[in-house]
């Protein structure tokens, strides 16, 4: 029997390998993290991690497993057969002008879950999502028609998006709930104790067009694997440099305050992130990243899986105890956000735009105020 997400998941994008988190496991130990078992049944991955790499590793460490004993997820969006590498941007959405006409975008999405799944060594996805999408991404039925026929032709079971790269697309979020929501199964959306905002504001809208909801970033940078310390070093180009400066120092702190709440339910500080994310509506899962620390003695990845894999399903927090973390944790209007926000100036980038008075309304309808959208 398929199986849908389940309350905990692992991503390929773990272990250092594809993404510059951490020091980089070694192909044993990356593929035992990434293989599902009975305590963590679902795995996710992306096309575009090491342009077709990790699904070659997923194939590997799903090898000997029966195909209906954990739940698949994959992603396809960025074109990395046709198009360019562009620096730290990536490479281009598949339905960057450049690359193919609106007519052609059908057969990108069915050429690329085929390829996507041959490399897995897989008959079908049990979910899939369109993984960073622009501005056509959330509005084209073209994208959606396209997608529907990639599941009418048994190669997934499931739809849905995954906005990102970054934090944002609040109300393109919604707008693609509400033009495209009887396609949509889930979506897949940054929160956490540290951020709430703007994740919690896209929930009502999926609660409301029956959308489920995979929340990534549930480890806030590692600083939920409780070892992470000001002054630790960290791998020239790992993108928590990116990061402000002393966003490790505030979060120590605030996990400290967090502290007597995870020991009163008696879950690690990873457990009770994963916990206060699933006792949103909507939220049905889980995907931390897990990070392998470069600094002598730092917590093995392994043990981080442990601790994800023994996360209650059940939500143990009070609604009480749900606001205190939340209020520990605001970050409300701290960073600039990515899709239609009112701050963008200028044409339209891929990841970022103006307010258009679709936009508008869509906050207007979901109580989200245009303002309350941009940098404090």
């Amino acid at each position: 029997m398929s199986l849908d997400p389940t309350h905990t998941a692992l991503g390929t994008w773990s272990g250092g390998r594809f993404m510059h988190f951490g020091a980089p496991l070694d192909d044993d130990r990356y593929l035992a993290l990434i293989r599902p078992d009975e305590r963590v049944r679902t795995v996710l991955t992306a096309d575009v991690y090491g342009a077709g790499e990790a699904d070659t590793l997923l194939g590997r460490s799903l090898e000997g497993l029966d195909r209906d004993s954990y739940c698949l997820v994959g992603a396809v969006g960025h074109d990395f057969y046709e198009g360019e590498r562009e620096g730290p941007k990536g490479f281009p959405r598949f339905t960057d002008p450049r690359l193919r006409p609106e007519s052609e975008y059908a057969s990108y999405l069915r050429t690329a879950t085929e390829r996507s799944l041959q490399r897995i060594g897989a008959d079908r996805f049990d979910l899939l999502l369109l993984h960073n999408p622009d501005r056509t991404g959330y509005t084209s039925p073209a994208v959606w028609e396209g997608l529907e026929a990639v599941r009418e032709a048994g190669l997934t079971r499931l739809l849905g998006v995954a906005p990102g790269p970054a934090n944002g697309f609040t109300l393109d979020v919604i707008d693609c709930f509400e033009r495209f929501g009887a396609s949509i199964d889930w979506a897949m959306l940054i929160l956490n104790p540290f951020e709430p905002w703007p994740g919690e504001l896209a929930l009502p809208a999926a609660v409301a067009h029956d959308v489920k909801v995979i929340t990534r970033v549930a480890d806030y940078g590692g600083l939920f694997h409780d070892d992470l310390r000001p002054g630790l070093p960290m791998a020239e180009f790992d993108h928590r440099k990116f990061r402000p400066d002393g966003w490790v120092q505030r979060g120590v702190e605030r996990l400290d305050a967090l502290r007597p709440i995870a020991e009163r339910h008696g879950l690690t500080m990873l457990q009770l992130a994963a916990q206060w994310n699933l006792a949103h509506p909507a939220v049905e899962s889980v995907v931390p990243t897990l990070i392998q620390e470069s600094w002598d003695g730092a917590k093995p990845v392994e043990g981080q899986r442990a601790e994800l894999a023994a996360t209650p399903a059940d939500v143990v927090l009070s609604d009480e105890e749900v606001d205190e973390i939340r209020a520990i944790g605001d970050n409300t209007r701290s960073m600039r956000l990515k899709g239609g926000v009112p701050d963008h100036d200028g044409d339209a980038k891929p990841d970022r735009w103006a307010l258009d008075a679709d936009l508008e309304a869509i906050g207007a309808r979901w109580d989200i105020a245009p303002d309350g959208l941009q940098l404090a």
